[in-house]
């Protein structure tokens, strides 16, 4: 009896401790499993926009940097990982917006997150010898146009700007040097694109984009070079991707072409004021550490953009007057576009004024069909009308008038002599034909 009475005496003694204990241990328990929950690593980043969850990585890129890229991400995962009190602390925002701006740069308008991305660069005073050089190569004697187009993409990044291309049949010239030169200040706001790019239906990757550029362009279809026209001046374009609705968003991209083609890289049309079309000229030395020196120099670069005065004003959509930007490396490309009847009637009539010796020639459309029936050429009435009225842009007289024309005369040694008819005639100008 007694030895029962110590075992039963000991026991409820026992039974407090372990008690005391569990209850201890159950206090304790969530505290300990968040000492001992995965911590998140330094760097890690998850937002939510609108019901979607994104990680925030940092790709890396052949060139040896990264590409900030948004991936969607499972919530269900992130509690597994990290525990589900982080979801509290994950920033929040309604949605998506595309805000350019490179002084005053803002992250989040509103309550939507900013998806321009800003640039690491700090003006600073000082001297870019380097950048210089680039731009003189590159522009010639437009090097001030050159510069005013650079201090726009800086200061204005909303502003129409003409579509750049670059062209030269020569190797090291330094075209691809100005493009990765661009991409080394505008960062992640500059994106290289192929030619299949532009046909592709999914354009999300880079219609947000400062900067759309090809190292080696080639869009011989009408097609191709109509809907580049269209992006260069559009102010809003319908962004689709896959498995996604197309959404509207504000088109503010510039292009810039480089090709080794310097008479058919691009379908470009007589009287086209939306390309600047320079040849580069190869380089005198080859500096394998150009780049480098290029970047070191942006700060320097970047602050005198900030106090230089524009040498242009503002006189078309797409800033410039097309006059300004008139090269002949574009009406090579315009030439090289024209078909076979305009070439034609452009050098019959320019024989007809150097061998009457007349600035203008003045035609109806019958007259001309005789005069290239003359050169074995067969065409149809409509085929001249449309160069006439659609190429070269020309406008009939409201009656009919009495107008001096020509015609083939093999016996007269000037070939052609002079005939007064009565009709609508058109009017075609040396400088007219020679400006293409």
């Amino acid at each position: 009896m007694t030895a029962t009475k110590k075992t039963t005496a000991t026991k409820p003694t026992m039974t407090t401790k372990q008690t005391e204990t569990t209850k201890l241990n159950a206090t304790t328990a969530p505290i300990t499993q968040a000492a001992t929950a995965t911590p998140i690593p330094v760097g890690e980043q998850f937002i939510r926009v609108g019901t979607t969850l994104y990680k925030i990585v940092n790709q890396p890129s052949l060139s040896g940097g990264y590409i900030k890229k948004r991936i969607p991400w499972n919530i269900e995962t992130l509690r597994q990982d990290y525990g589900k009190d982080y979801m509290a602390n994950i920033p929040k925002y309604d949605g998506f917006c595309t805000v350019p701006q490179h002084l005053d740069y803002q992250p989040v308008v509103g309550k939507f997150l900013n998806l321009y991305e800003p640039i690491n660069h700090k003006p600073m005073q000082g001297t870019f010898p380097c950048i210089e050089s680039l731009v003189h190569h590159i522009f010639g004697e437009q090097y001030e146009l050159g510069m005013d187009y650079l201090q726009l993409l800086y200061l204005q990044p909303v502003q129409k700007l003409p579509i750049l291309l670059l062209v030269s049949e020569e190797r090291n010239t330094g075209k691809s040097t100005f493009l990765n030169f661009l991409k080394a200040v505008f960062q992640n706001n500059v994106t290289f694109n192929t030619n299949e790019d532009f046909r592709s239906q999914f354009n999300s990757d880079w219609a947000g984009k400062l900067l759309i550029m090809v190292d080696e362009v080639l869009l011989n279809r009408r097609e191709d070079s109509e809907r580049l026209k269209n992006l260069s001046t559009t102010f809003n374009y319908k962004v689709e991707a896959k498995g996604k609705d197309r959404d509207e968003i504000p088109f503010f991209s510039k292009f810039v072409l480089c090709s080794n083609n310097e008479h058919l890289p691009v379908i470009i049309d007589a009287g086209e004021t939306r390309y600047w079309v320079r040849r580069i000229s190869h380089l005198k030395s080859d500096d394998t550490d150009f780049l480098l020196k290029l970047t070191a120099e942006i700060p320097a670069f970047l602050h005198y953009l900030t106090t230089r005065k524009l040498f242009t004003q503002r006189e078309s959509r797409m800033w410039f007057n097309p006059q300004m930007i008139q090269t002949e490396a574009l009406r090579t490309i315009i030439r090289s576009n024209r078909n076979r009847l305009e070439i034609e009637m452009s050098e019959l009539f320019l024989e007809i004024m150097d061998n009457m010796e007349v600035d203008c020639v003045s035609f109806c459309l019958n007259d001309v069909l005789p005069l290239l029936a003359g050169s074995m050429m067969k065409v149809e009435k409509g085929q001249v009308r449309k160069v006439v009225q659609d190429i070269w842009k020309l406008t009939p007289v409201s009656n009919s008038l009495t107008y001096t024309t020509y015609e083939q005369n093999f016996n007269q040694s000037c070939h052609y002599r002079q005939v007064t008819r009565v009709g609508r005639y058109y009017t075609i100008k040396r400088e007219k034909l020679l400006e293409v």
